[in-house]
């Protein structure tokens, strides 16, 4: 039986290649999201995969190179770029008598790292404990007693369903916790909804220059890096966009391929802020010659977290490295679809901030509108938001009301007419 080892950051990475059409692409961003978690790489095993084995996901050739491998270099963690089932990494570990995590267990130390606030952090711990409830029967000597025979029934059994009732009872209080942080988020969005002040919220794959955007917008001091994930936390600052208009910028977490969907349940009162957004800023990486797959990743996160159907203005960033000037592309009906920007050198920030604030005044609507009596929830939630301007009584009961409000909260009311002055 292998007792798993309580430390070690020498690993070997297992990158192979599953014929998915991007694999040097794919095995460079997994040996940067090693280098992120501070492993100390002494080799990456590679080579085709033909086909996933239940027992080891590898064939037993390649487990036995594997083996020897680990054997000769003394390394104390194997790392695959690949979802592993529990099965797999308990096998696993019993063959290399080494620790196996998988790309999702990566993700998520990584992410147990960044964390800096107290929601971040309750953030990180549930999408880890959500992870590891289906791998408690694992390498660990003393939750494997579970066999037949006189003297041997018992005790292991009783140790793994303590400890998972213990971990039930933690969700549970994360999962309570994490709804009182949403509540305050939205409150905080209310507040924001009834002083008229849009949001932006910025998305885009992690290392795209997020948050080097977000400090040059905001004039902020987030803390930016050429790493994956260099920071975690929401950051919420005020944006002016000259002539007395201001907005607030979101700056939120990073996506990545495969992002783990314990990480999307888990951060979902982050994700709140794409949806509830006026308008997202897709920041993209100019440079990088996956930017459309990269692009394909983040629109799916988009449409996992719900904020499909908010409006978008594409960024492209890093133009310093490239040969190109800062400039503004428009759509068929002439609004801001593209900006080039380079976030670094502040060039293109003006351009941005005209985008903007172009977007934000043409994604609006206002005028005079007639609620029927019952309807009056309608007539409750404009008031809750802020947007009534006027108001006048109808013989049936009803109301006229001037309204001006963001278009996709209009479009979630319904059941408007607009009124003939």
């Amino acid at each position: 039986m292998f007792e798993r080892p309580r430390g070690g950051e020498r690993c070997i990475l297992v990158a192979l290649d599953d014929r998915s059409g991007n694999y040097p692409a794919d095995r460079a961003e997994f040996v940067d999201l090693a280098r992120s978690a501070g492993a100390e790489i002494i080799e990456v095993f590679d080579g085709p995969l033909s086909r996933i084995q239940p027992r080891l996901f590898i064939g037993t050739g390649k487990a036995a190179i594997l083996e020897a491998r680990v054997r000769e270099t003394g390394a104390e963690l194997v790392i695959f770029n690949h979802p592993l089932s529990p099965s797999q990494e308990r096998n696993l570990e019993r063959l290399l008598q080494a620790r196996v995590l998988d790309r999702t267990g990566l993700i998520l130390d990584i992410f147990a790292r960044r964390a800096q606030t107290f929601e971040g952090k309750l953030q990180v711990e549930l999408a880890q404990l959500t992870h590891l409830a289906t791998r408690l029967v694992r390498g660990w000597t003393h939750l494997e007693r579970q066999k037949g025979g006189i003297g041997l029934r018992g005790p292991g059994e009783t140790q793994l369903e303590t400890d998972r009732r213990l971990l039930g009872d933690r969700i549970k209080s994360l999962k309570v916790r994490l709804d009182k942080v949403v509540r305050q988020r939205e409150t905080g969005r209310n507040t924001r909804r009834r002083a008229e002040v849009p949001t932006v919220a910025l998305v885009g794959y992690t290392n795209a220059g997020k948050s080097t955007l977000f400090n040059a917008l905001t004039g902020s001091e987030v803390h930016a890096a050429d790493q994956l994930f260099a920071t975690l936390d929401p950051t919420v600052r005020k944006l002016d966009l000259g002539s007395g208009e201001r907005a607030v910028v979101a700056d939120t977490v990073g996506f990545v391929r495969d992002l783990p969907h314990d990480l999307v349940a888990a951060f979902r009162s982050t994700l709140q802020e794409t949806r509830e957004a006026d308008l997202l800023v897709k920041v993209v990486d100019a440079a990088d010659p996956q930017r459309g797959e990269r692009l394909a990743q983040v629109d799916a996160v988009l449409q996992e977290a719900g904020a499909g159907e908010v409006p978008v203005l594409e960024v492209w960033n890093k133009l310093d490295l490239l040969d190109a000037e800062p400039r503004i592309e428009r759509d068929e009906a002439g609004l801001p679809r593209r900006v080039w920007v380079s976030a670094r050198d502040g060039v293109g920030m003006d351009l941005l901030r005209e985008a903007i604030h172009e977007r934000l005044g043409s994604e609006r609507v206002a005028g005079w509108f007639r609620i029927p009596p019952m309807d009056a929830r309608v007539r409750a939630r404009l008031f809750e938001l802020g947007a009534v301007r006027d108001e006048r009584n109808e013989d049936d009961g009803g109301w006229l009301v001037e309204i001006d409000l963001p278009r996709r909260e209009f479009d979630r009311l319904g059941g408007l007419r607009t009124y003939p002055l």
